[in-house]
């Protein structure tokens, strides 16, 4: 199948009398090889379902339904919507893909993959849609990327993989190690819900128009449950927002607006020092301040 080139997005944009929106946050992607890079190196194969967020105008959709994927493929700008239908009726894929004009920040996502979701019409799906996971595939509107991705990992369990790209320094954020610089609460939160790691640089040269920044793809797996227990998981990253809130101050001090006059205690029963920051705690000592905090909201300990 023939993808976009840089030519094709110029041309549709002149036809349709559009251009990339800045207030959306859209760089059009604008390279067939960068397209089916991303394909490959998510892993997408044949029977694949596919979500997409900001398809834009279809250059990465092509690639996904090339590969043998079915998209939902999910549009908030409406005056891209006969761009792509043209794109995907010009490809001849229009019947892989059902675009949805909506909010990917505040739509319903347990509706959007329910029975049939994402099967493109005419292609009816036989299977419970608890018995195919949902995979993520996203050149994602950098504005929201950060809030768009916690979204479907607290409320779209059915999205097991994700693989987005985003300006290069969320990625480093979402995937960093404790200590200072990049790490901090969205990391954390991401750690508890799913495995993140960097999967490639991507230049600025492939996009139209050319963003400011670098831009990096991120493979994110979703733990079959999460890697630390807590009795509630709103507790844990109430804390760690808390502790991350003023980075800068011990953790017995960022964390005393929270749990007050035990802030001290709860730190030292779980194992932390009190005069630590919250950027040297990992997920396991995170997880241990708040089993510390419901004992000692429970009485369990002194």
């Amino acid at each position: 199948m023939k993808l976009l080139s840089p030519a094709d997005v110029a041309a549709l944009l002149a036809r349709h009398g559009g251009r990339p929106s800045k207030a959306l946050g859209q760089n059009f992607l604008a390279d067939p090889n960068t397209a089916r890079r991303i394909v490959r190196l998510a892993g997408v194969a044949p029977g694949d379902r596919v979500v997409e967020i900001g398809p834009g105008i279809g250059s990465l959709t092509l690639a996904l339904v090339d590969a043998g994927a079915t998209v939902v493929a999910i549009e908030l700008d409406r005056h891209l919507i006969p761009v792509l239908d043209e794109v995907l009726t010009t490809a001849g894929v229009a019947d892989r893909v059902r675009v949805v004009l909506a909010d990917a920040l505040t739509i319903d996502w347990g509706e959007l993959l329910g029975t049939g979701a994402g099967t493109g019409a005419g292609t009816p799906d036989t299977e419970s849609p608890s018995d195919r996971p949902w995979s993520l595939v996203a050149n994602l509107p950098y504005n929201i990327a950060t809030p768009l991705v916690v979204t479907v990992l607290e409320t779209a369990p059915a999205i097991t993989r994700l693989f987005v790209m985003v300006q290069r320094e969320v990625a480093e954020r979402w995937c960093a190690r404790p200590g200072p610089g990049a790490y901090g609460a969205v990391t954390v939160k991401i750690a508890y819900f799913a495995s993140a790691r960097l999967a490639g640089a991507v230049p600025p040269t492939v996009f139209m128009p050319r963003p400011n920044v670098d831009s990096a793809l991120v493979k994110l797996e979703r733990h079959a449950r999460p890697p630390v227990t807590v009795d509630d998981p709103a507790r844990l990253f109430t804390l760690v927002r808390a502790g991350f809130a003023q980075r800068r101050k011990t953790l017995k001090r960022s964390l005393t607006p929270v749990l007050g006059d035990a802030a001290g205690p709860v730190l030292t029963t779980a194992g932390v020092d009190p005069s630590a920051r919250a950027e040297t705690l990992d997920l396991d000592s995170w997880a241990a301040v708040a089993r510390a905090a419901a004992d000692r909201a429970a009485g369990a300990i002194p």
